[in-house]
């Protein structure tokens, strides 16, 4: 019996209109743009200004962008599955407003949270959905408003963040393709360093916690590169060798987009060139759960059926992973 394997079919996005640049980031905080370019790669980032509007109309906009790309009826999709660490609320799940949105009516749905590594660690989710063989199409969007929660008086952390959203369908394939192998790691140790104190049940809402600014996000910049940088690199590396893939046979590198630092220094330990490696950071700055995604959706029109995919990921907590995934169909 041939093994089943969960492929992606279809994907779409979307990003708000809104541009905020470097140039702009200069009348808000101590920086300027050649000190943000030279250590992040980021020239500008997409903000949802509406203040009526959270991460699940980011979600509903790139999975109907989705929808009416690949000409798929929402009422088909089993499952859709929200990756995002800005939902609209604590409690109620956003995915399955979002699902209702768009017609997913036959579907059950629910949130994921892994910080950056959402996304990543959502593909492990629905693959294992699908080779189930219980499930036929899963609907996996990674959406996130990070400006809900930036403190654009905290230079280490505004000059980062932006808001997004990428829609990805996973169905059955049956030729080999899609889901390969996967690499998922978490470490405690990272509960520190990159977090929102206040909100949860450690630390309620409070007038204190508005006032010390505790629900906004909080990062220890050079600890969590440095993890990062491991991190990512180890992963990639390892995936690679399990597989027993040269960088000859890897066709791209798909890396969270967080620092291009970061997304080089991975690159250079599994000695990738850059023509391979998907880079958007210059455009959106770090979507959080969006970046793999976008990247997905972006660099679409490049993807050829059957190309071999490494998609690596680092997040708070901490949390990181890599995926080793075949491309299922020819765009063009």
């Amino acid at each position: 019996m041939t093994k089943i394997t969960a492929a992606i079919t279809a994907v779409g996005k979307y990003v708000p209109d809104f541009v905020l640049s470097n140039k702009v980031l200069e009348t808000m905080v101590d920086t300027n743009d050649e000190w943000i370019t030279s250590r992040t790669g980021i020239k500008e980032r997409r903000i949802l200004k509406d203040p009526t509007k959270g991460t699940s109309f980011l979600a509903i906009k790139a999975a109907e962008d989705l929808i009416e790309k690949s000409g798929i009826d929402p009422k088909e999709i089993d499952l859709v599955l929200l990756a995002s660490t800005t939902p609209d609320m604590p409690v109620a799940a956003t995915a399955v407003y979002v699902a209702t949105q768009i017609g997913a009516t036959n579907a059950f749905a629910y949130d994921l949270q892994a910080a950056c590594s959402s996304f990543l660690y959502g593909i492990s989710t629905v693959s294992a959905y699908i080779e189930s063989g219980r499930y036929k199409k899963v609907l996996l969007i990674g959406a996130d408003k990070m400006s809900s929660i930036i403190n654009y008086k905290d230079r280490a952390t505004c000059i980062i963040f932006g808001d997004g959203a990428g829609a990805v369908l996973f169905e059955p394939n049956n030729e080999g393709l899609g889901f390969q192998d996967e690499f998922l790691r978490s470490d405690g140790i990272g509960r520190e360093f990159l977090k929102i104190e206040a909100g949860g049940s450690l630390l309620p809402p409070s007038e204190e916690t508005v006032k010390n600014e505790q629900h906004y996000v909080h990062q220890d910049g050079k600890t969590v590169f440095k993890y990062a940088v491991s991190g990512m690199a180890d992963v990639s590396e390892k995936i690679m060798q399990r597989n027993n893939l040269t960088k000859e046979q890897i066709d791209w590198l798909v890396p969270h987009q967080a620092n291009k630092r970061i997304i080089d220094a991975t690159a250079n330990r599994i000695d990738l060139d850059e023509s391979k490696v998907m880079i958007n950071i210059q455009k959106y700055g770090n979507t959080t759960s969006a970046t793999l995604p976008l990247l997905l959706a972006d660099f679409e029109q490049q993807l050829k059926k059957g190309d071999n995919l490494i998609l690596a990921s680092f997040g708070g907590g901490f949390t990181w992973g890599a995926i080793y995934l075949k491309w299922a169909y020819d765009t063009k």
